[in-house]
């Protein structure tokens, strides 16, 4: 009698599992956003959210990202940038050269481009290690010398989505145009955000800006910084963010350590 339950368990589980494999992923940061606030013990939630990643600010647009399970990620990777081990995941964006490489070293398992082919938007839902990692895909304008008809390329940038040790952290990548509702809503809530500052080349300061104070982070991080003042930006944000300014490049943040008053720093250690 045995034998045969436990062949029908087997047999039901060979069907089971491929079904599960190809259901799509769970965002937490969606969860959490649209979930109503419920209170929780604090002894049981610093357990729970111990847990730390160190962010490194390794230049230009490229942070990496180093898990508490042992996984490095690299954003808007061109191999430029590059600080000690390998990363394990990278992400890019096509705007230009400093943001994307078509021939990233062989020995990163993980390529993931924000943008698709064939004209269909990139779909990235797929957790590696400890990291969920996600895109909302945004338009990008076209580059100098592209005659294609068109001034954007619908889809062609990507932000990214890196959920871990309870942590939602987005990276805006080479954003060129504003956010609409729909946007807000897929990526849901950010507790550390990586924006692009330099109001040239992606999008303006006043645009950038109104992004920022809308996604409510609690950490925000500039990159894209080689052509803008800090004061201009944090002139425009307001006076709800403090300023934190490091001569480190990297620092450590566990879900518990978030400020509680919404925070832009800087590592100027690189």
């Amino acid at each position: 009698m045995w034998r045969l339950v436990s062949a029908a368990l087997a047999l039901f589980g060979a069907f089971l599992t491929p079904a599960l494999a190809q259901q799509p992923q769970r965002s937490e940061c969606l969860a959490m956003a649209n979930a109503a606030p419920r209170a929780m013990p604090v002894a049981f939630r610093r357990a729970a959210t111990a847990a730390e990643v160190e962010i490194t600010y390794a230049g230009h647009s490229t942070y990496f990202i180093d898990t508490p399970g042992g996984l490095r990620i690299a954003t808007d990777y061109s191999g430029a940038y590059q600080v000690g081990r390998l990363p394990d995941v990278v992400t890019m964006n096509r705007a230009h050269s400093t943001h994307y490489s078509l021939f990233p070293d062989r020995r990163i398992p993980h390529v993931l481009h924000g943008w698709g082919e064939d004209g269909k938007p990139a779909i990235v839902s797929e957790r590696i290690s400890d990291t969920f990692i996600r895109n909302v895909t945004t338009d990008i304008r076209r580059y100098f010398g592209d005659d294609a008809g068109t001034d954007m390329i619908r889809d062609g940038n990507s932000i990214f989505i890196f959920e871990v040790a309870g942590l939602c952290i987005g990276h805006l990548g080479h954003l060129h145009h504003k956010l609409d509702d729909s946007h807000f809503a897929q990526i849901g809530r950010l507790d550390i955000v990586m924006v692009p500052i330099d109001g040239t080349y992606t999008m303006s300061l006043d645009g950038i800006s109104d992004i920022t104070k809308r996604l409510r982070a609690s950490v925000v991080l500039p990159m894209h910084r080689f052509a803008t003042p800090l004061d201009d930006f944090m002139r425009r944000i307001g006076q709800q963010f403090e300023i934190d300014r490091r001569t480190e490049r990297s620092f450590r943040m566990s879900r518990d350590a978030l400020p509680s008053k919404p925070t832009v720093i800087i590592l100027d250690g690189v």
